[in-house]
């Protein structure tokens, strides 16, 4: 549905572009592309930010294994 929305909308927003004639139909589909691509760009950035700066995670495995030494280990200090 979403893929047919956006089909009706290009071809509405094509037809306002013809009427306003080429100089200005074409300013404002060189500025609609040109927009789309600078936001692409940033949203690309973005995830290169994110992918590049976080560690790999530990699983939750390693994590419970990790505290169940660490209690083993204070416990037999106690003693």
């Amino acid at each position: 549905m979403k893929l047919f929305t956006a089909i009706l909308l290009s071809t509405i927003l094509g037809y306002l572009l013809l009427v306003f004639g080429a100089f200005y139909g074409g300013l404002l589909a060189f500025g609609i592309i040109l927009g789309i691509l600078i936001r692409g760009l940033m949203l690309l950035n973005e995830i290169h930010k994110i992918m590049i700066g976080k560690a790999p995670k530990k699983s939750v495995l390693d994590e419970y294994l990790a505290e169940r030494d660490r209690k083993e280990r204070a416990a037999q200090f106690k003693m």
